[in-house]
């Protein structure tokens, strides 16, 4: 099948090759049950050499810049307690952690969260973070200008590899909030 955005020799979809992915991201593509039908959210092989944006876009399609997405988590911080959650905005922007985030978190303090935390709370490799297969009780925030967008490339859960992911999709993933300014320029 033929990717919608990019330059890919191939793209199948996600409940068709459920191996390529995580244990976490496999289950929710499993579980899917959103309005968007799970056969829309395709998987891309990608060599994981070519991860660097800069260098991604210019080896699998330049329009990818516009059309790619960043899931970072990060960890808010109140008192002895502290929330983690995942922020999904546009590769071109960052994520407003501490204004919107921290608001949203009613965190005194945010933070991106430490590597070994990221990875061994999601499950999946740094660099390859999805918001998809994230645990349920999570906040997702999502950039509305992801939600706009007809596909989005995201992680897929491992270096190796990447999803395409309609942008209305994002909005139905469990905990997802879609907020206007979380990411900005």
């Amino acid at each position: 099948m033929r990717a919608p955005i990019g330059d890919f020799d191939h793209a199948t979809p996600a409940p068709d090759c459920l191996d390529e992915l995580t244990p976490a991201v496999a289950g929710a593509v499993r579980g899917w049950s959103g309005g968007v039908p799970a056969d829309r959210i395709l998987y891309v092989d990608t060599d994981p050499r070519w991860a660097d944006t800069a260098v991604f876009v210019e080896h699998y399609g330049r329009d990818l810049l516009e059309r790619s997405a960043n899931c970072v988590v990060v960890e808010g911080k109140r008192g002895g307690g502290s929330t983690l959650a995942a922020c999904v905005v546009l590769s071109t922007t960052r994520v407003d952690v501490n204004g919107v985030v921290r608001r949203r978190l009613g965190a005194r303090k945010a933070s991106f969260a430490p590597m070994d935390t990221a990875t061994g709370e999601t499950g999946m490799e740094y660099g390859g973070i999805t918001p998809i297969g994230l645990p349920d009780d999570w906040p997702v925030l999502v950039d509305a200008a992801v939600v706009d967008l007809p596909y989005v490339l995201v992680g897929s859960g491992r270096r190796r590899g990447k999803l395409l992911v309609p942008g209305k999709a994002f909005a139905e993933l469990p905990g997802s909030v879609v907020l206007e300014g979380l990411g900005i320029a």
